[in-house]
């Protein structure tokens, strides 16, 4: 049985000044203080479960109220990429791919998101306008 939800696909590219290896080792040096590095109120949990498997609880306090999100995070250094897997309630099962590229000058970001929204399935402008 199908769940009523739909999936949001988008992507980017962002250049770092720095080796890959460098760049990745920052993207995924997760810390109970990212959260505020990224402006917002709340507090981190990591877990680490082995050498590449960590489970990252976010705690998020809005106008709204508290927001929870739990992921799963899986490390491959070996190609500069890692995984991001929503395990909480809200945007469960949602995934993002992110990799680091080696160029000339630096290195450059690959992101891929497929974030899964519960509901209907919304006309395909609104669609195309949530992937922006």
């Amino acid at each position: 049985m199908l769940m009523k939800s739909y999936s949001v696909h988008f992507r980017f590219s962002q250049h770092f000044d720095f080796p890959a290896e460098d760049a990745y080792n920052w993207c995924t040096d997760y810390d109970s203080g990212d959260i505020g590095l990224a402006g917002d109120r709340g507090s981190r949990a990591v877990r680490r479960m082995n050498e590449d498997t960590l489970v990252l609880t976010d705690t998020y306090f809005t106008d709204k109220g508290k927001v929870v999100r739990k992921k799963l995070v899986r490390l491959y250094p070996e190609t500069h990429s890692w995984t991001n897997t929503r395990i909480s309630t809200e945007g469960r099962f949602s995934q993002f791919l992110y990799q680091i590229i080696p160029e000339a000058e630096g290195s450059r970001l690959e992101f891929t998101g497929s974030q899964v929204i519960p509901g209907k399935t919304p006309p395909a402008p609104k669609l195309a306008a949530l992937a922006r």
